[in-house]
């Protein structure tokens, strides 16, 4: 990396993030000054203006790309009318030990005064929390599901390239196009559809005039500086600045600098799961290229020195942070902003291409916590493209993650897609599939599988706090087969499933009715045209996801159930239910036969990988088709994120020998240690499963460094990868690390802050981890390529 990069990447690593309430003060003043006077589609794309005309412009040293959610880097803002944060809770984020956000005594204060008494009772979350039924309260209280959108409003939005086609000025027209096209005579929803193409324009003016701000301070820092270079770098921002986003882009830098305002705009407008992300970032870009390369108006260097900036503009804005309970938890600063790399074209052909290469030397070189890479592999990927994302795994930063496109258009178009809009799709957040611009795809919050057989051994009831919670499906020791307990756990899960949904389609008319999102419905395809916004059925696509975590856990205590209580009949189901109450106090014997004796998922082993099969069935019918409020249905994703570590916290001991509280198996990896035969038995039990049922399953593998040295030890990953994506695997990651490291970071975390790991769908720093985290991971089996 040359000088600039160098110092904007130390500035960008050593930044502490912060809480900015600035946001939280000027949403509140608008709030109070015009609730009410307006449609709420208007009120919320004034809000938006109001925001763009006032919060802070700030443009840093070396920067070519500009722009800020708050007033500098790694400055947080709120969203009170999502989830208003107590001061307790903002006392907490400054306090806590680990992933803390430095938050001022003053702004504390401040935000008691003027912010939370305003929002208290009208935050979305607290709507939601007023109505939902004491059922799904005790439920979710008791760990069987999480709900994602009483903390953040629903999100993992990608672009295509719309916004390299088009300017917000002819977004406009189209708009103003579709509002002389309504017909208030025979459509009754004509006046809504106007409230909302309304809201769309305003936004979109909202959007221009935060650019031109930007134009305006750049010129002012032009005429402020004696350094010839900078001033000129400085009046080309402000150029580029006044004519995107207004207009299309032209160039490689513009096309950049258009999406980033882009991205500004959706995560300032409101704070959705997760973050935007470019999607396909190299295919939008490599027509710039191209063209300025053959024109002699940028070269290689300069290129990858752009895409350097957005990169680390990505880095420096950190994920806001929760309320409540789970802001006493240490999370994460990364907001799963995932760019995808090679994969497909529209046509079919060869997405990769040398943008695709200098993105992944940009990855390697930073190697920062965000944006994460990922690589997506088809049968018509060169084999160098997957070589090269290959040298960059063994580094050992747990990214770029690798897809199997080939599988990721199927599962796409099993759900109704277009093949073209398939390709045009890909993954976000962790590896959630969509068609990129086109497709609202709600993540709706983790199902605790594991948890829910719990329930089953105990008649309905969550022994951690002896609350009912469940169906009565009978007493375990009246179960005269294998059969009749997985009967039991199905019509559990059933009973779980209906109910979260059955309050999961409830959140999601508020905030279809109290949050909508102008800015964001202009830039995804078909809202303009239906005149409905992106919460509100307004693209092209609108799917709702629920994911599972555990199916390892739960597939090796059903299994130790099969095996040594209806098959063997070694072990009576009331000795085994006591042990679990006990948490195998007294049981050592038992625990470490059920542990070593017991068939095991990841094995390749057909007693465990049928279990498994019959899981993920169950897992299926209870949830792919049932109906949202959006004329669409819910599909089932296999992904844990952290919520593994959660979900292990509220589950009691289970008959896999797995102890009381410790974490479940993450996304459809094995149980942690349980994969004993090599990642050739892993990769081949999960070949089992029916990933294009799915709409994204998460494999994690951990090899040791020394099994990956040489050129033929990556062709042998490459080989690995490629022989699962044959056997039907959506994606796969690593992490390259041995224990004695991670051991070593434990005890001396300073030494190690650059060290970063895979989790889950994504990579932190080791030591940004809590103590459960770091241990999940060391836990990891260590494997070695054959």
């Amino acid at each position: 990396m040359n000088e600039r990069i160098t110092r904007l990447r130390k500035l960008s690593f050593e930044t502490k993030p912060s809480i900015s309430i600035e946001r939280a003060l000027l949403e509140t003043e608008f709030y109070q000054e015009n609730s009410g006077k307006y449609s709420l589609p208007v009120l919320r794309a004034l809000n938006f203006k109001y925001l763009c005309e006032n919060k802070t412009i700030f443009i840093g040293d070396d920067e070519l790309l500009v722009g800020e959610r708050g007033p500098e880097p790694k400055a947080v803002p709120t969203f009170p009318e999502l989830t208003c944060h107590t001061a307790e809770d903002l006392r907490t984020l400054n306090d806590r030990t680990m992933t803390n956000y430095r938050v001022d005594a003053a702004d504390i204060a401040l935000y008691e005064e003027k912010v939370i008494p305003y929002w208290q009772g009208r935050s979305m979350r607290d709507r939601i929390f007023s109505e939902i039924p004491e059922e799904w309260r005790n439920a979710y209280e008791a760990g069987l599901f999480t709900e994602f959108m009483e903390q953040r409003a629903p999100g993992h939005t990608v672009l295509d390239g719309i916004i390299y086609e088009n300017g917000l000025n002819d977004f406009k027209t189209r708009i103003q196009d579709r509002i002389d096209r309504l017909d208030f005579e025979n459509d009754p929803e004509a006046a809504d559809k106007r409230e909302q193409l309304q809201a769309m324009a305003i936004s979109c003016d909202a959007a221009i005039i935060f650019a031109e701000r930007h134009a305006a301070y750049a010129e002012q820092l032009a005429a402020e500086t004696t350094v010839t270079a900078r001033q000129e770098e400085l009046l080309e921002i402000a150029r580029i600045c006044r004519k995107v986003p207004a207009n299309k882009p032209d160039t490689f830098h513009e096309a950049l600098q258009m999406y980033w305002f882009v991205h500004l705009g959706t995560i300032t407008e409101l704070n959705g799961w997760d973050a935007m992300s470019p999607g396909h970032i190299d295919q939008h870009l490599q027509p710039y290229y191209q063209r300025e390369i053959q024109a002699g108006t940028i070269d290689r260097e300069r290129a990858k020195e752009l895409i350097s900036c957005l990169w680390i503009k990505v880095n420096n804005h950190t994920a806001p942070p929760k309320v409540g309970v789970t802001a006493k938890e240490s999370g994460t600063y990364n907001d799963f902003t995932q760019v995808n790399l090679g994969g497909l074209k529209k046509d079919g052909t060869d997405g990769s291409s040398e943008v695709s290469f200098i993105a992944l030397e940009v990855a390697d070189e930073l190697h920062l916590l965000q944006p994460q890479p990922s690589v997506h592999v088809s049968v018509k990927t060169p084999e160098r493209f997957l070589q090269a994302a290959a040298g960059v795994i063994r580094k050992g930063y747990g990214y770029p993650s690798v897809f199997n496109t080939d599988m990721v258009v199927m599962e796409q178009v099993r759900v109704g897609k277009t093949f073209e809009d398939a390709r045009e799709g890909g993954t976000s957040g962790c590896v959630e599939t969509g068609a990129f611009g086109k497709e609202a795809y709600i993540l709706t919050g983790y199902l605790n599988v594991p948890k829910i057989l719990e329930i089953t051994l105990n008649n309905g009831v969550d022994p951690l706090t002896g609350k009912k919670v469940g169906l009565e499906t009978g007493e375990a020791t009246g179960f005269t087969s294998f059969d009749e307990l997985y009967e039991a756990f199905n019509k559990q899960l059933e009973h779980v499933v209906n109910l979260k949904i059955k309050v999961n389609n409830y959140i999601e008319r508020m905030y279809a009715r109290y949050s909508p999102a102008p800015f964001l419905s202009v830039v995804i395809r078909d809202c303009i045209e239906k005149g409905r916004d992106y919460y509100n059925g307004g693209p092209r696509y609108n799917t709702n996801y629920i994911q599972c975590c555990g199916i390892g856990t739960v597939t090796d205590s059903l299994s130790a159930i099969k095996t040594h209580v209806f098959e063997s009949k070694v072990i009576g189901m009331a000795e085994l239910q006591t042990a679990l109450e006990n948490n195998f106090a007294g049981s050592e014997p038992l625990r470490l036969k059920l542990w070593n004796k017991t068939p095991f998922f990841g094995n390749d082993d057909e007693r465990a990988d049928s279990i498994m099969q019959r899981v993920y069935d169950s897992l299926f019918e209870a949830i792919d088709g049932k109906p949202n409020t959006k004329g669409t249905v819910y599909h089932l994703n296999m992904l844990s994120t952290t919520c593994h570590v959660y979900f292990g916290k509220m589950l009691g001991a289970s008959a896999n020998g797995r102890l009381a509280q410790l974490p479940l198996s993450d996304g459809t990896s094995p149980s942690q240690g349980a994969d004993r035969n090599g990642p050739t038995a892993v990769i081949k039990s999960l070949s089992k499963m029916d990933q294009v049922k799915s709409g994204g399953t998460l494999l994690n593998q951990r090899f040791l460094p020394s099994v990956l040295k040489t050129e033929q030890d990556l062709k042998q990953l490459c080989g690995l990868v490629r022989t699962y994506f044959a056997l039907g695997g959506h994606h796969i990651q690593f992490n390259v690390v041995d224990t004695a490291t991670l051991k070593k970071a434990q005890q001396h975390p300073d030494e190690y802050r650059n060290l970063l790991v895979r989790v889950a769908g994504y990579s932190d720093y080791f030591t940004d981890l809590d103590s459960e985290h770091q241990a999940e991971i060391i836990s990891r089996t260590e494997q070695e390529l054959a």
